[in-house]
């Protein structure tokens, strides 16, 4: 008897009805499973804004400034793992996304990026608003797209959606001039994506002699380390990793890009290390005999004296990305691997070879006394201090709550004093390191997850470059909050200019020159953050003294809308321990 099945058939495209290309591109993106899209108009992308505005299926939110929705799009991303989506005009409108595109780059972020471009007649002819956005654009994205023909927007979708999530996930941009918009296309969308290069789509797996000669590596270590980074969170791997190191009892430090992806509380966790992170991270990963790299590249922030580093340890690196192997620093065993696979099939091989942990008691004893030691710390002061109003965040919300930053001392006392057990909560531009991305990043965090606290921890200084934002979150009722810790100064050149430059101030005072607020100069704080905010709608505070930090902090977080609390703090805190810029780990600053 024959089967009825019929042969092997693979889903077929399906053909749309006849509409403008601008119309097929609002399909696609309801088609990939967009919610959201962070959308300035112009003249060159106001096709794809009526478009939209002609449909219900995915949510529009204007932002006030392009890198403002840029910024939030990838918080967005970063907060769900889903492909945030921005869009902007041609010239000026598509060059101020270019800090967003490449920070996403750098962080490995999924991001798409709609530009609309001139008309095909004008490309190269110095058009009004004309850049060649694409070939800007080159070095910095996963894949760049300059549609021609409005029958391609299907495809290109399809494949920039696919390429932005899969893998290392990273930006990709879709330039469409504004004739392709305008053109009437009867269009196929298709149902799979397919390559030339059958490479970009291959699974990437490590073998399983490979997964058994770690196995053996760390049979045979005293004092294994385990260095984790945000290629853990990328590909959900953060349970494997938990259950990896409980089952061979194998300490954990993380990079920046890496927090929350071990549990910050377990034992077996020494934070984050690098140049800010914990002491005893740090020294751990100096003195350890096997370092397993996991989904990390070897940052400068975190090595750095590359050749220094973990001098005297076998380094085992598992990257999905082989480009990354031996580029930053030479490892003993490179293995190319999707990181989830890796640390689900270490898990199963474990218990199938019945595998005998090493003895890590004598180091995990030394880490204890280190921890113990050198914890993270601050001196209390009668001013609020910027640690101490982090801890307080931390305690009022318990530690349920997404933090976005900024970028300077803020950034790395929020990662110090806010510990994370969970991956998706610490949202910061940290390859880039792009200030202004704080605000906007809550904003799209909070777009992303309404039903959660959210809190940009942010810097003065960092918090204006985009505080045009507030007025988008008044707009669209997004209840993002921003605690300031306000030093009137760039806190962390300062900090450099105090350890490096005998305190000389080259441009980094904000407030006035000749009367520089403070906790003792309240009439020197300047700009006012409380009117700013009031003057966009947004509930506002201001709060000086240690003992109403707390209470100002709950109504914070008891507010139903967006809401700014501005804490004056002295600038003269330092952000510590400090591994100075190309140094070693005995190079370390601690007080």
């Amino acid at each position: 008897m024959k089967s009825s099945a019929s042969p092997t058939s693979f889903p077929q495209p399906e053909i749309g009805r006849e509409m403008k290309g601008a119309d097929v591109v609002v399909e696609c993106l309801a088609r990939e499973g967009v919610d959201v899209i962070f959308a300035y108009p112009g003249g060159a992308s106001q096709e794809l804004h009526q478009a939209l505005a002609r449909s219900d299926k995915v949510r529009v939110i204007l932002p006030r400034h392009e890198q403002g929705g840029s910024f939030a799009a990838e918080g967005y991303a970063r907060a769900t793992g889903k492909v945030g989506v921005c869009m902007a005009t041609s010239g000026p409108g598509a060059t101020n996304l270019v800090s967003a595109i490449a920070d996403a780059f750098m962080d490995s972020t999924p991001m798409v990026a709609i530009t609309g471009q001139v008309f095909q007649k004008y490309i190269g002819k110095s058009a009004f608003q004309e850049t060649d956005f694409f070939g800007m654009t080159l070095p910095i994205v996963k894949h760049s797209y300059l549609v021609l023909d409005a029958k391609e927007l299907p495809r290109i979708f399809k494949e920039a959606f696919h390429l932005a999530r899969s893998g290392r996930p990273g930006p990709v941009v879709i330039d469409i001039p504004k004739d392709v918009q305008q053109a009437l296309v009867t269009p196929v969308f298709p149902a799979t994506v397919s390559f030339a290069n059958p490479n970009i789509d291959a699974k990437v797996e490590a073998s399983d002699e490979d997964l058994k000669h770690v196995l053996g590596l760390i049979a045979k270590a005293k004092r294994p380390v385990i260095y984790a980074g945000g290629g853990l969170i990328s590909a959900e791997a953060h349970a494997d990793l938990k259950a990896f190191a409980e089952t061979l009892h194998i300490p954990v430090a993380t990079t920046l890009m890496g927090v929350g992806a071990f549990p910050e509380t377990h034992p077996l966790s020494m934070r984050w290390f690098g140049m800010h992170g914990s002491a005893y991270g740090n020294w751990a990963v100096d003195q350890c005999d096997l370092l397993l790299c996991l989904g990390a590249r070897f940052d400068d922030r975190i090595t750095g004296d590359v050749n220094k580093f973990a001098a005297d340890a076998t380094i085992v690196h598992v990257d999905i990305d082989a480009s990354e192997h031996n580029k930053n620093k030479r490892v003993q065993f490179p293995v190319v691997s999707d990181i989830k696979h890796a640390l689900k099939r270490l898990n199963e091989l474990i218990v199938a070879n019945k595998f005998v942990a090493p003895d890590t008691k004598p180091w995990l004893t030394q880490i204890a006394a280190w921890k113990r030691d050198y914890p993270f710390s601050y001196e209390e002061s009668r001013h609020i201090i910027p640690q101490e109003a982090v801890a307080a965040l931390y305690e009022l919300t318990k530690g349920d709550a997404i933090i976005a930053t900024g970028v300077g001392q803020h950034q790395m006392w929020a990662a110090q004093f806010y510990p994370f057990d969970q991956p998706r909560r610490y949202i910061s531009s940290l390859g880039l390191g792009a200030m202004g991305y704080g605000y906007p990043a809550a904003m799209g965090a909070k777009v992303a997850c309404p039903d959660k606290q959210v809190i940009d921890i942010d810097g003065d200084g960092s918090f204006l470059m985009n505080v045009q934002e507030l007025a988008t979150c008044a707009v669209e009722k997004i209840a993002a909050k921003a605690m300031i810790l306000n030093n009137q100064h760039l806190g962390m050149v300062v900090q450099w200019e105090d350890r490096f430059y005998g305190s000389i101030r080259g441009n980094t005072i904000l407030g006035h020159h000749d009367n520089i607020g403070g906790p003792d100069n309240p009439s020197g704080i300047y700009p006012d953050f409380v009117k700013i905010a009031e003057g966009f709608g947004v509930k506002a505070r201001r709060v000086f003294k240690r003992e109403e930090l707390k209470e100002a902090i709950q109504e914070m977080l008891d507010h139903d809308g967006p809401y700014v609390l501005d804490v004056i703090v002295p600038y003269t805190e330092h952000v510590l321990p400090m591994i100075p810029a190309g140094k070693t780990v005995k190079d370390m600053i601690l007080k």
